[in-house]
């Protein structure tokens, strides 16, 4: 399955029916020069030797596998184990595919690297990445998130990107999304577009997960080295789905159940949440197929998450197909449960997660209670929750 996937997707950029490059035809051919740009990179030595060198001595990887002890003796039942990606320079996963990204960029003579950002982990990481490379870089970021996220984007500020504040629609991520688009259809020979996760058209889907792959890799071996054996479940929120893809790849061969959390937000049956794989249809969103959460003459919906990097009306083409193979099972946390799962997993391991992260430790710690003692659960701690802390002491009183 795995070897099959990687092959994924078809030259037109398809994940069985979703992907692909719903865009205009001469953007068509922009998108074309950086699919065989970085088809040309991605098998130099050079750069391989570049984005090794990077990654271990630059973000400080590989990151550790860790058993939360007091976390799984709460729970009851199943271990809960987690691959550490919070410990990454810029506390998240983003920084993985960032780098790849700003390399790439480089590599084909582009001027600046544009991009959205929801919780600002994209942002942060793209902006250390364009600083180390000494490449210009414009952040688009919604106007709640902005608020809500402050301590990103300081940090961003500081490393000596542009941030653009977008004001229209929900003044979320959605929106950043259409304005930084906006901006790289001004000039699209000169700007580079980083997308923020597995999504857009081809090529970045599979770009961003090739990049982010490091995660599984690394998780495959170290828990094997640690246990003797595979995990029993893999765990990883989903928005776009990067850092799920990230995890998931590496295990698609292999006996191992996987689960992606999406945000219920206020609700599953209230239109406050971003539930796309478990409620959404397929359709056409930002350049690609997908599923999406749209209203019936197939307009992308308002949609909410507690978690600024979840509230997106589409998803992943690779996590569409492998729910319609039925390789990984979609299900949902909502708010309370996302905040609950936040402080126990601060007081009870003095780590502190990103609200994105805590949707799938809410999972993994209700699904923890209905196993048996010697099942491991390895979760996918996708961020650190310093810019969520403010937040959440506000949102709890505390």
């Amino acid at each position: 399955m795995s070897k099959q996937f990687l092959e994924m997707p078809n030259e037109k950029g398809y994940f069985g029916e979703y992907g692909g490059q719903i865009i205009p035809p001469p953007l068509i051919d922009i998108m074309n020069e950086i699919n065989d740009a970085y088809e040309e990179v991605k098998n130099s030595q050079a750069f391989k030797d570049e984005l090794y060198d990077l990654q271990v001595n630059y973000v400080g990887r590989p990151s550790p596998v860790y058993l939360a002890k007091r976390l799984t003796e709460k729970a009851g039942g199943a271990q809960i184990f987690f691959k550490r990606e919070d410990l990454n320079h810029t506390g998240a996963h983003k920084i993985n595919h960032c780098i790849g990204e700003a390399l790439l960029a480089k590599h084909m003579g582009k001027t600046k690297v544009l991009a959205e950002t929801g919780a600002g982990q994209h942002g942060v990481a793209l902006a250390t990445a364009c600083a180390l490379i000494g490449m210009d870089c414009e952040i688009h970021m919604g106007e709640i998130d902005i608020e809500k996220e402050h301590p990103n984007v300081t940090k961003m500020k500081i490393l000596g990107c542009k941030l653009v504040p977008v004001t229209r629609g929900t003044k979320t991520l959605k929106d950043a999304v259409d304005s930084a688009f906006e901006e790289y259809l001004k000039d699209p020979v000169n700007y580079f577009y980083a997308i923020g996760s597995v999504v857009g058209p081809h090529p970045f889907p599979k770009m961003v997960r090739d990049f982010q792959s490091i995660v599984g890799k690394e998780a495959r071996q170290q828990f094997i080295e640690k246990e003797g054996k595979l995990p029993d479940i893999l765990m990883a929120c989903v928005g776009g789905g990067s850092n799920a893809m990230g995890l998931f790849t590496a295990f698609l061969d292999d006996e191992v159940r996987m689960i992606g959390v999406e945000p219920a937000g206020k609700g599953l049956d209230t239109p406050d949440h971003a539930a796309t794989l478990t409620l959404g249809s397929k359709g056409a969103i930002h350049g690609f197929e997908c599923y999406n959460l749209q209203d019936g003459e197939g307009n992308p919906l308002p949609v909410y998450s507690i978690a600024s990097g979840l509230d997106y009306p589409g998803v992943g083409p690779q996590h569409c197909y492998l729910k319609d193979i039925k390789r990984v099972e979609y299900v949902t946390a909502n708010d309370q449960e996302c905040l609950d799962a936040f402080m126990e997993m601060s007081r009870l391991e003095g780590i502190i997660p990103a609200l994105e992260s805590a949707h799938a430790i809410a999972h993994a710690m209700k699904i923890a209670k209905e196993l048996p003692k010697d099942a491991t659960i390895l979760v996918n701690l996708s961020g650190r929750g310093d810019k969520d802390a403010d937040f959440v002491a506000e949102r709890l009183s505390l």
